[in-house]
C-alpha cells in the first residue's frame, strides 16, 4: 500500500510537516538519509519530500528509484543549505508534463 508520505530532512527543515499529518524522519548525515529512504520505500511510502541538502548525500539512493513509480521522491528547500535542484526539478517535470516551457514565457 503505497499512500504514505513522510518527510526527510534536518529536524529544523521538517518538523512543521508533522502538524500536517506527515511523517517526519529527522537526519543529519548521508547514512542517515540514505536508511530512511530505504526503510520508508520498503514499507510503503508512495510519496517522499526530502530537502534539498540530504538529497545530495543520498543521491545514488534516489537514482535507484528514479525510473519506479513509487516511491515519488521530491525535493524540498530546507532552512540551510539550498541548492535550487527543487525548483529545477520541479520546472522539468511541468515542462515534462505539458511539453514546453511555461513557466519561463
Amino acid at each position: 500500500m503505497d499512500n504514505k508520505i513522510g518527510v526527510i530532512g534536518e529536524y529544523d527543515s521538517i518538523y512543521g510537516f508533522a502538524a500536517l499529518g506527515l511523517t517526519t524522519f529527522p537526519v543529519t548525515d548521508s547514512e542517515s538519509a540514505v536508511k530512511a529512504l530505504k526503510n520508508m520505500a520498503a514499507n510503503g511510502y508512495g510519496i517522499i519530500y526530502i530537502t534539498e541538502s540530504m538529497a545530495l548525500k543520498a543521491g545514488k539512493q534516489i537514482d535507484k528509484y528514479r525510473e519506479q513509480m513509487t516511491p515519488a521522491i521530491i525535493l524540498i528547500p530546507g532552512v540551510t543549505n539550498n541548492t535550487g535542484e527543487g525548483i529545477r526539478a520541479v520546472h522539468r517535470s511541468v515542462e515534462q508534463a505539458v511539453g514546453s516551457d511555461v513557466l519561463n514565457k
